[in-house]
């Protein structure tokens, strides 16, 4: 591959036929992070987090009025027969679907229009590695706007800030059940435990555990079970406004702008915690504040974030040389993700000339779109798209998020199904690409003989376009 097919395909994500090739690849890399726009178009006209988590509110009220009904033994509102608490959720769940395909058709629109690939590749990363998903029916409106809310404005940003700003977010809270944790020694805690009875209250582990595991630290890196505990206790409190409604939520203090990020002082765990052998006498909301500030910039967490995108970009198996530099420039600079990036680009194991990567359902789905200069892209047809592929938009099914290695995507069945894809997306062409030039575009100085003379011995121009999406320089990158 020469270093302009690496910089439009390694470190973005393909290029397009319309767009320019600068003289210097790596510098315009660099250039990119100048000209990024953490708010396009397509992004700003999307409902706000507060407008769909308002929409989310407002079925959490309809859920629990009518179990109040049914617990009275009184005949639900609507029409005999009806059961509300059913059609209080298929309501939500089509009203969260359709902002759900609104996000991930924005998505896809940015990511193909997009003249920063790389910074766009980024936030494609960081949305991964924080991962959410959208299995919950809480979830299915929230995902997209967690990505575009939490991630894109702190792409370019320090760690540090991303990091507040994704724990922070509802989608966050609610995915990984933080907004329901409640300290036992607290108000609230205490509370519930004088009265007894089935009401299910209590502290929850999975966020603290997920911030150490996935997010910062890494597994096995010296924390305890005692850590993820004491964190835990840090961590209550932090909550999400306006979500739920009526006495219990006033009195938690859990009222605000739905959607927004509160701290309940009220089921706040207190006292002082001791963490990774370090003491946090802070109260209250600063308390997990000032153990998500350490952790940001932990020699652990600038470990696993190093090696997690040296993976992304320099091969499944990445050089340690490549990993070590990350990891003192993210600890020299205070996490500063851009000094980061820099040194990625600048770094000759990201620039070999074999192929590293194998692309990822997402990747290649978007690749092809900007190959083939896609301009039309609805939502539903993205999401179709990505449920065949195997890599569904914002369900990678665990907090861990999708793999990042071939094992997970080159499989026969796998690579049959884009063979399909690119047949219908070459079709849908109609003989109006000559695959030839279009290749040569795309991949300058990184052909093979074999791609050349499979692709003109097409029978067709749309069969020279599929086989073009299924060459092996447009499979991996």
């Amino acid at each position: 591959m020469s270093d302009t097919s690496i910089a439009l395909n390694r470190f973005g994500l393909g290029g397009r036929a319309d767009a320019s090739v600068p003289a210097d690849p790596r510098r315009g890399l660099i250039d990119q992070m100048a000209r990024y726009d953490a708010r396009p178009g397509a992004v700003a006209a999307l409902p706000a987090t507060a407008h769909v988590a308002a929409q989310l509110a407002d079925y959490m009220e309809q859920q629990q009025a009518a179990r109040r009904e049914m617990r009275k033994g009184d005949e639900p509102e609507g029409a005999p027969g009806d059961d509300a608490v059913q059609r209080a959720r298929q309501f939500a769940r089509q009203q969260a679907r359709e902002n759900y395909v609104a996000f991930a058709g924005a998505r896809a629109q940015v990511a193909v229009a997009s003249d920063t690939p790389l910074v766009e590749r980024l936030v494609h990363f960081w949305s991964n590695h924080f991962a959410v998903s959208a299995d919950k029916v809480t979830m299915i409106g929230l995902a997209g706007a967690f990505e575009f809310d939490a991630i894109r404005p702190h792409v370019l940003g320090k760690f540090r800030d991303m990091l507040h700003a994704v724990e922070r977010h509802p989608a966050m809270l609610l995915y990984l059940d933080q907004a329901q944790s409640v300290g036992p020694g607290s108000i609230a805690g205490q509370l519930a435990a004088r009265r007894g009875g089935p009401q299910r209250v209590g502290l929850n582990e999975n966020l603290a555990r997920e911030i150490l595991e996935l997010h910062t630290l890494g597994v096995r890196t010296g924390y305890s079970q005692v850590d993820v505990i004491e964190f835990a206790r840090a961590m209550t409190g932090w909550s999400v406004a306006g979500i739920t409604r009526g006495p219990a939520a006033r009195f938690a203090g859990l009222e605000g702008k739905s959607g927004s990020f509160v701290f309940a002082e009220r089921i706040h765990e207190p006292g002082t915690r001791t963490i990774l052998g370090k003491r946090y006498d802070q109260q209250g909301e600063r308390q997990a504040s000032a153990v998500l500030d350490d952790l940001a910039v932990h020699p652990a967490t600038a470990k696993h974030i190093a090696a997690k995108l040296a993976r992304h970009f320099a091969g499944d198996e990445p050089p340690a040389s490549l990993v070590g530099k990350l990891e003192t420039a993210f600890l020299k600079t205070g996490g500063d993700l851009p000094s980061v990036y820099r040194v990625l680009i600048e770094s000759p194991e990201a620039w070999v000339a074999q192929p590293v990567k194998f692309r990822t359902p997402w990747e290649w789905s978007i690749a092809a779109m900007r190959a083939l200069g896609t301009r039309e892209i609805p939502g539903e047809a993205v999401l179709g798209l990505m449920n065949q592929l195997g890599q569904p938009v914002w369900r990678p099914g665990s907090p861990a998020g999708f793999d990042d290695i071939a094992a997970s995507w080159a499989g026969p069945d796998a690579v049959m199904r884009r063979v399909e894809a690119a047949e219908r997306m070459a079709a849908r062409t109609r003989d109006t690409i000559d695959a030839r030039a279009r290749m040569a575009t795309l991949f300058p100085g990184a052909l093979s003989a074999t791609t050349q003379q499979a692709i003109a011995r097409a029978e067709s121009a749309s069969q020279g376009v599929a086989l073009m999406l299924v060459a092996p320089e447009f499979m991996r990158r």
